[in-house]
């Protein structure tokens, strides 16, 4: 596996990753209709990265900081991975990545501020990789077939400070 800084030309790439997600609206807090344009606009507004395997990008992320100011210091990062390629290690080798990259920029920890319930894998790793749960939305996403969800606020220091 390879994880790189996106490129221009990952566009097509990328949107056939976020489009089949976003369309199924089972885990995003976004418009089930966005158009290529505005999925785009909206992942690309952060740092990207994408994840490739065997030479196809497989698997991308994003990584801001979650607030501004007194805030700044807590990251916040949101992964997709290709259905071809899910149950291979990318979301976890990402994640590893993100934290990497985030320790580097001088973050002190990350935030995920919205995983669904639902999504039983993402929060299984979340938790395998060391974040915990600080928060919980009751019944915060209306899940397309589920119905309402609890959402999880998932939080991880990235170093111990004195």
């Amino acid at each position: 596996m390879n994880i790189r800084s996106y490129q221009e030309d990952d566009a097509a790439a990328v949107w056939g990753i976020l489009e089949p997600v976003i369309r199924a609206g089972e885990t995003y807090t976004l418009d089930r209709d966005l158009t290529r344009e505005q999925a785009l606009a909206y992942w690309l507004a952060h740092e990207v990265w994408v994840a490739e395997l065997d030479g196809v990008v497989a698997g991308t992320y994003y990584l801001k900081r979650n607030q501004a100011g007194g805030g700044s210091h807590v990251c916040n990062c949101g992964y997709m991975t290709s259905a071809a390629f899910q149950g291979r290690g990318l979301a976890r080798e990402m994640c590893r990545h993100s934290m990497q990259r985030a320790r580097e920029q001088g973050f002190r920890a990350m935030q995920f501020n919205f995983v669904v319930t639902s999504n039983q894998g993402a929060v299984h790793l979340w938790l395998k990789l060391g974040f915990r749960e600080v928060g919980r939305l009751p019944g915060a996403f209306l899940h397309p077939s589920l119905g309402y969800q609890d959402a999880l606020v998932m939080f991880r220091e990235l170093e111990r400070h004195g």
